[in-house]
């Protein structure tokens, strides 16, 4: 529970410092466009400490405009991209999906949850898609795990599918990449990453009734010697929290720090306090 916790507060902390900071751009833009007076802007409060047509002034929008600029064409830039290569790889999935297989593994299993089976040499298991996700499991990995080994796998995978994980972890990707001068949004989504595939092992082991079948396929896949692509829009079952789930295994008792580094709060919590110092200079 305590997990669940951690994952809601990270999720919470960097929607909520994205849309303050989304916010004020587009009250700023708004400003700049069409002449709309906005008092509570820290922008454009920024932008009042200097005196009109002076050089400070000119260097103080020319900076304001870069940062805003340069935030919204990295979100830009980074959706499309994202949703590009989900396209394309969606279509490779389809062309190596063996649909008899995967028919009959939705059968033996009981899974009615869209499981799709794909031919690869690769040993691969991971959730993918935002609307309706998908769990997809290769025939190396299928015979490679036992029964048990790969019924913690998929219950695993459930688990992102249900609570959505690849659409929540791509949009914490995103406010991460844009707002790359809040070093806390990047940390947030880090170790959202991290704290997801715990809760997802949780999930896995409460509904096989043992913590034997997954932790012998994490073994099994470490020995393989997985590599970790970064795929758009997917959770893969072996990624780079691994050493944080074999430790949670073995010591399921242990909480697992949340670290975070001393430079990262000290520029959040600056830039932050900074933005807090303008408005109440504002509204005085």
């Amino acid at each position: 529970m305590w997990w669940k916790k951690k994952s809601v507060y990270l999720l919470a902390l960097s929607l909520l410092l994205a849309t303050f900071v989304w916010i004020q751009m587009g009250m700023f833009l708004t400003h700049l466009v069409f002449g709309v007076q906005i008092k509570l802007n820290l922008f454009k409060f920024c932008l009042s400490l200097f005196q009109e047509n002076s050089l400070y002034y000119s260097i103080a929008i020319y900076a304001m405009n870069t940062i805003i600029a340069l935030t919204l064409l990295v979100t830009l830039i980074k959706v499309v991209e994202q949703f590009i290569l989900f396209y394309r790889f969606k279509k490779r999935i389809m062309v190596i999906t063996d649909w008899e297989l995967s028919e009959f593994y939705s059968e033996v299993l009981g899974d009615n949850h869209r499981l799709t089976i794909v031919k690869s040499e690769q040993s691969l298991a991971f959730t993918m898609g935002i609307r309706s996700p998908s769990i997809v499991l290769s025939t190396a990995l299928i015979d490679l795990l036992e029964d048990e080994e790969l019924k913690a796998v998929i219950e695993h995978e459930r688990f992102h599918q249900n609570n959505r994980d690849p659409f929540l972890i791509f949009i914490l990707q995103i406010i991460a990449q844009s707002l790359w001068f809040i070093p806390l949004t990047k940390w947030c989504y880090e170790n959202y990453k991290i704290i997801c595939e715990i809760l997802a092992d949780e999930y896995a082991i409460k509904h096989t009734g043992s913590q034997l079948g997954l932790g012998s396929a994490l073994l099994k896949l470490i020995r393989h010697h997985i590599t970790n692509k970064t795929v758009p829009m997917t959770v893969p079952f072996s990624g780079e929290s691994i050493n944080y789930r074999l430790q949670q295994l073995v010591e399921p008792k242990r909480d697992i720090p949340v670290k975070i580094k001393p430079v990262t709060i000290f520029i959040s919590i600056y830039a932050l306090l900074l933005f807090i110092g303008m408005m109440f200079i504002a509204l005085a």
